[in-house]
C-alpha cells in the first residue's frame, strides 16, 4: 500500500501492519472505539498504521490521498507559511477524523500532521472513503457529527481569539489538550506540551505563557508530574471571570 510522505528528511519511519480480526477486536477494546465498518477497511488493507512520537503522517503540500482516523495517540496539525511562520491548527485524539480536505477536491494538503506520542491510525483511500459514506448510513453520520464538531470548534477558536485575553485562550487550549487524552477524572496528564506549542496554539509569546503556567500552577489549577497535570474543574473558573 502506498503511504504518503512529504519532502526528503520528513518520512514517517513506521509503516501499516497486518492485523487479524480477533486482533483488530483487541485494538478497539484497547483504544479509540473503531467503527464495524472501519474494521472491515483494516481486515481488507491491513490499514492500521503504527507510529512513534514526532512522526510526520503527511507534509503541507503533499499529495492527498487518504482519510485518517485516529485510534491511539495525539496529531497535531500545523500550517507554515513561505515566511517560515508555524501555527498548530488543532491537536487531536482518539475517536477523529483528519485529513478529510481531499473530499473536497484539495490535491495537495493544506497542513502538515504530526505524531505527539505513540499513535495507532486506520488509513483510509479517497475512493474506499466515498465508496463508504452513501452505503453506511451509521459510519456517514458518524463522520457528520465529526465534521459539524470541527466547524464548531473552528468558529469557538476564532470567537476566543478575537475576544478573549491571553489568559482565558490558554486556559481553554490546555481544558482542550487534556480532553483530548481520553482520560477521565479529577486530574488530566498531558504529556509532550511545551510552552512554545502552547503560545502557537493560542497567538501570544511564550514569556506570556510562561506568566500565566506560573500563575496557574500557584493557584493549584495545574501542576507538574512526568507530564503536565490539569485539574479541568479548576482551571474552567478562568473562563468564568
Amino acid at each position: 500500500m502506498a503511504r504518503e510522505r512529504g519532502i526528503a528528511g520528513h518520512k514517517a519511519r513506521s509503516g501499516p501492519i497486518p492485523i487479524s480480526a480477533p486482533q483488530a477486536a483487541g485494538v478497539r477494546r484497547r483504544q479509540a472505539a473503531i467503527p464495524k465498518v472501519l474494521l472491515r477497511v483494516v481486515e481488507a488493507r491491513h490499514a492500521i498504521l503504527q507510529y512513534g512520537p514526532n512522526h510526520v503522517v503527511f507534509l503541507q503540500g503533499s499529495p492527498a490521498e487518504a482519510i485518517f482516523f485516529v485510534c491511539k495517540g495525539r496529531i497535531k496539525l500545523t500550517v507554515s507559511s513561505s515566511q517560515g511562520k508555524s501555527a498548530i491548527l488543532a491537536i487531536l485524539g482518539p475517536g477523529q477524523f483528519f485529513g478529510e480536505g481531499c473530499l473536497a477536491g484539495q490535491s495537495l494538503r493544506t497542513a502538515t500532521a504530526t505524531t505527539m506520542n505513540e499513535a495507532s491510525l486506520i488509513r483510509i483511500p479517497r475512493k474506499t472513503m466515498i465508496g463508504l459514506l452513501p452505503k453506511r448510513q451509521t459510519f456517514a453520520n458518524l463522520f457528520t457529527s465529526h465534521l459539524l464538531s470541527r466547524n464548531a470548534r473552528i468558529e469557538e477558536d476564532l470567537i476566543h481569539r478575537s475576544f478573549n485575553s491571553s489568559e482565558k485562550r490558554l486556559a481553554r487550549a490546555l481544558l482542550l489538550l487534556a480532553s483530548s487524552t481520553g482520560e477521565e477524572g479529577s486530574e488530566q496528564t498531558i504529556p509532550n506540551v511545551s510552552q512554545r506549542m502552547l503560545a502557537e496554539m493560542i497567538g501570544t509569546t511564550r514569556a506570556r505563557v510562561s506568566f500565566f503556567m506560573t500563575k496557574f500552577r500557584k493557584l493549584g489549577l495545574i501542576d507538574y508530574n512526568g507530564g503536565l497535570l490539569v485539574h479541568p474543574l479548576l482551571l474552567s473558573t478562568i473562563l468564568l471571570g
